[in-house]
């Protein structure tokens, strides 16, 4: 068995530590302006690439960072290791209980927010792909349903974290906000292992029919049967094992089964992953200091590795594309403002709660980035199609907060004017 040698070794652990301790840096200093850790995150893999420390000091970054060699595979392993644990914790977050709950009105408002980017998002790259830096006319279609689904899913965590500093979670905008976010992450996913099918698998031993097929019995099985043997199971796993070691230990087993079958079937293991969280996170006898436990285990630990890796091997200066930047942007905030608005409004909500509705649902983050990293990694985008859509995420990000709290306000006067 090849193992890494001694100069690898200290190579790896001199990256782990790096990118861990400059992400925590910058997510701390981020955190200070009011913002998610995950734009620091980001940031720090901007600094640590060939943007910046490639730049001004290109043979030491060759050296820490190696491109090629068993610490660079290494490092590949916990940056897919990571996106898995990901994906995981998101699906935690997807309560079914409270998507049935809010019923109609959420149902209108994750539809329309899902339809309307997704159709503004297809029809720039279908008919004009070389714009968006197409070369392969084979994967014309394929390319063009990515960019819509890309532009049409809404970032559950980064909202989720919004809502609560902004103290309007619990209050009947936040919930509907959240519940139509956990419907369209769950069918922007179902949509997406149709677009990974159609990229093609490495294993190749499927069709894209029995894919889909399984993909969709995989989905409905665990969360029917699979959800019901959890809620079952756990209260043994709590009061048999250690705690909170047992409980942490087959969770993450269980997530990993998960992400190797649907890896196997030839969707990518992140989906396995995320339909594992959501069985689990919807059971009764997982308590909140369980799930605080995992966020903190992963979102500490795991979450920093990906989000630097997205910077580290991608030149921001040389891919940067001022006018698909601007495209870009513009396309998904009038596609999912325009959604969430158009939503809310048939659900009879006032102007200014449909507008914060609207603004909820054009926080893009993390799962746009993981779409964004797997297509680039399977040849489907550019370098530059790449940086824009994580500059698009950096700026949705950081100007929903501000425009949502501004709505919430202007609601508020609306309705003590409107108070006898």
């Amino acid at each position: 068995m090849e193992k890494l040698n001694h100069s690898e070794v200290i190579s790896l652990l001199l990256q782990l530590a790096v990118i861990l301790g400059v992400a925590r840096l910058l997510a701390e200093l981020i955190r200070r302006m009011k913002q998610p850790a995950v734009v620091g995150e980001i940031l720090a893999g901007v600094l640590l690439g060939p943007t910046f420390f490639g730049q001004i000091a290109p043979e030491l970054w060759g050296t820490l960072f190696p491109t090629s060699g068993s610490s660079a595979i290494v490092l590949d392993g916990f940056f897919q290791i990571a996106v898995v644990l990901l994906l995981f914790i998101a699906g935690l977050e997807v309560e079914l209980d409270l998507v049935i709950e809010q019923g109609k009105k959420a149902a209108n408002i994750s539809l329309s927010a899902l339809i309307i980017p997704f159709i503004l998002g297809f029809v720039g790259p279908y008919f004009v792909p070389e714009f968006f830096g197409l070369e392969d006319s084979a994967n014309h279609l394929v390319f063009a349903l990515f960019i819509g689904t890309t532009l049409s899913i809404t970032a559950l965590p980064v909202i989720a974290r919004i809502l609560m500093d902004l103290n309007i979670f619990k209050t009947r905008t936040g919930m509907l906000i959240i519940a139509s976010a956990m419907i369209i992450d769950i069918l922007g996913w179902l949509i997406f292992t149709v677009i990974l099918s159609m990229m093609g698998s490495e294993s190749g031993h499927m069709g894209l029919g029995e894919t889909i097929g399984l993909t969709m019995g995989f989905t409905l099985l665990m969360l029917t049967v699979g959800r019901y043997v959890i809620d079952k199971v756990l209260p043994w796993i709590n009061a048999r094992l250690a705690w909170p070691g047992g409980l942490l230990s087959l969770s993450m087993a269980l997530c990993f089964c998960a992400a190797a079958f649907t890896e196997w079937i030839g969707i990518h293991a992140i989906f396995g992953s995320f339909i594992v969280g959501i069985a689990l996170g919807d059971s009764v006898h997982l308590s909140e200091r369980a799930k605080e436990i995992l966020h903190h285990f992963i979102n500490n630990i795991f979450a920093p590795l990906f989000f630097v890796s997205i910077g580290l091997h991608v030149n921001f200066i040389d891919s940067f594309n001022l006018w698909l930047v601007v495209v870009l942007i513009i396309t998904a905030f009038i596609g999912k403002v325009a959604g969430g608005y158009t939503g809310a409004k048939i659900s009879g909500l006032p102007k200014h709660d449909a507008l914060a509705i609207g603004f909820g649902m054009n926080t893009h983050g993390t799962l746009e980035v993981i779409l964004g990293a797997i297509a680039l990694q399977a040849g489907l985008i550019d370098n530059q199609l790449f940086v824009a859509i994580v500059i698009m995420v950096l700026v949705t990000i950081i100007i929903s907060a501000p425009l949502l709290k501004m709505c919430i306000q202007l609601g508020k006067r609306d309705a003590e004017q409107a108070a006898p």
